[in-house]
C-alpha cells in the first residue's frame, strides 16, 4: 500500500536586521510549547505563496514580502508526513507589528541563538540554511 502524499505546509523565516522571528506553539496542540517558523497548511487550489500570506495574516496579523524561496523537503512525524515549503521574508513597510493570535509567544531571535530554542523537528533542518 502506498503512503499518502505529504501535506504541503508553508513557513516564513521573517528577518529583521540580525533577528529571525519564532513563534511558540500553544499547549494542547501538536508540538505544544515548541518554537517554529510561523505558517501553516496549503489549502486545495491555493499556491504556497498565497497560503503563506493568508496564514501570516491569520496567525500574526502582519504582511510580508518574500525575498527568497528555499528548497522544499519532506519531514515525517509519527502522525504523518509534511512537505515543508520555506520562504525567507521581511515585514512590509506598512505591516502592523506581528502579534500572536494563535501562538503563546513570539520572539525575535539572533541567528546564533536559534539552536538554543526548542524548535519543532521539521524546522531544525532550516538552521543549516540560515547559518
Amino acid at each position: 500500500m502506498e503512503s499518502p502524499a505529504p501535506v504541503p505546509v508553508v513557513c516564513a523565516i521573517i528577518q529583521r536586521d540580525a533577528h529571525i522571528m519564532l513563534a511558540q506553539r500553544p499547549p494542547g496542540k501538536k508540538l505544544g510549547g515548541m518554537w517554529e517558523f510561523p505558517g501553516g497548511k496549503v489549502e486545495p487550489g491555493e499556491t504556497p505563496e498565497a497560503a503563506l500570506h493568508r496564514e501570516l495574516q491569520e496567525e500574526l496579523g502582519c504582511t510580508v514580502s518574500i525575498t527568497q524561496t528555499l528548497a522544499p523537503f519532506v519531514h515525517a512525524y509519527d502522525w504523518g508526513r509534511i512537505e515543508l515549503i520555506p520562504f525567507i521574508c521581511e515585514l512590509t513597510p506598512d505591516s502592523p507589528e506581528p502579534h500572536p493570535h494563535e501562538h503563546t509567544a513570539l520572539a525575535w531571535a539572533e541567528r546564533p541563538l536559534l539552536p538554543s530554542y526548542n524548535l519543532a523537528p521539521a524546522d531544525v533542518p532550516l538552521l543549516a540554511a540560515l547559518a
